[in-house]
């Protein structure tokens, strides 16, 4: 599905065969997984993971961010969720949303603090289909990155550092672990390839897939690009309909975002989301109607803009994603000692 919304990211007459082909959640485990964690696997997986947001903070802190806690209720949260719901509850006669992505809150806090990052909790309530492909889940914890005053090419500097400095720290800090679990990660060295979103395109298409040119990549074709390339890279450019409201237009390229994507390798799809942020106010009333949103749900946003913020630009770094790398983990759902998965109750 779309960052947008649009459920196109699997034609349903290959669905059963898609089934077949993903994972198959394993439901009984994932019910009782109170006694999962106890296990020395579990155990060996969360203090990698441990290690890998030590090293996050060790290096945003030296780089001059700021830690701030994130928000978990607003009137209004990130809509570019890629076909997931929205949580809605009742707060005090009005409606509030459960932070799905705290994107709107970044621009607002990068403005007053420069360079700032949180790890947010985020819940997207994922289709049922999302249960098989081993990289969602429906409570995750995100580290949000915003930056004041850079655009999306310093904001892909900054990530392919920082992740290149958490996989080789990692891989020296929790090299035990990582050989308990079978787990030899390669050395990532910057700066990591990039390639347009058009040539996405056109790689795929060489390996026979039929994708479209002005949407978002498909996961499992995202999955098949990250297999063939097989090296960290970026994805840049993204078409204007394929990303939410907050992603800069390229003044220069119309219908072309400044925004980029990162990737790991080996198959394991996407490590980071960001993008140049729109934040004239002009401009982001006219993408919010463009897009189909009711822009009166998203008044202390407008008004800050009205106002005037900086220019900004960020990413998210998935937490359990980046686990599910670094451990070399089939499934997301490894790396979290609740996880819940779409349609599954668990603790």
């Amino acid at each position: 599905m779309s960052k947008n919304g649009q459920n196109h990211w699997i034609n349903a007459k290959y669905y059963p065969l898609f089934l077949k082909i993903m994972l198959k959640p394993p439901v009984e485990q994932l019910e009782k997984y109170y006694k999962t964690v106890r296990t020395p696997r579990m155990r060996l997986i969360l203090r990698v993971q441990a290690e890998a947001n030590r090293a996050v903070r060790s290096w945003l802190d030296s780089h001059g961010f700021l830690e701030l806690l994130p928000p978990i209720i607003g009137p209004v949260t990130d809509p570019g969720i890629r076909g997931a719901k929205q949580v809605t509850i009742d707060y005090y006669g009005r409606e509030y949303k459960v932070m799905s992505s705290a994107i709107l809150y970044k621009q607002m806090l990068a403005t007053a603090f420069d360079k700032i990052y949180f790890f947010s909790p985020n819940i997207r309530l994922e289709p049922l289909e999302s249960a098989t492909t081993g990289r969602h889940l429906v409570e995750f914890v995100q580290i949000d990155i915003e930056e004041a005053d850079v655009d999306y090419r310093a904001a892909m500097s900054t990530a392919e550092n920082l992740l290149a400095y958490v996989v080789n720290t990692v891989a020296e800090t929790a090299r035990q672990e990582l050989e308990q679990l079978g787990r030899k990660l390669p050395r990532f060295k910057t700066p990591f390839r990039k390639i347009t979103h058009a040539e996405a395109i056109e790689i795929l298409r060489a390996h026979g897939e039929q994708v479209q040119p002005n949407a978002e990549i498909p996961w499992p074709q995202e999955e098949k690009l990250s297999k063939i390339i097989n090296e960290p890279f970026f994805i840049t450019d993204y078409p204007k309909g394929a990303r939410g409201f907050y992603d800069k237009e390229d003044p220069q390229r119309p219908g072309i975002l400044k925004d980029f994507d990162l990737m790991y390798p080996e198959g394991y799809g996407e490590a980071a989301s960001g993008a140049e942020r729109e934040y004239e106010y002009s401009k982001v009333l006219e993408r919010l109607k463009q897009s189909g949103e009711n822009p009166a749900k998203y008044g202390w946003y407008l008004d800050m803009l009205r106002e005037g913020i900086r220019p900004t630009s960020g990413f998210g770094i998935g937490v359990e994603r980046l686990t599910r790398y670094l451990c070399g983990l089939q499934a997301v759902w490894e790396a979290r000692p609740y996880p819940k998965v779409a349609g599954i109750y668990s603790p």
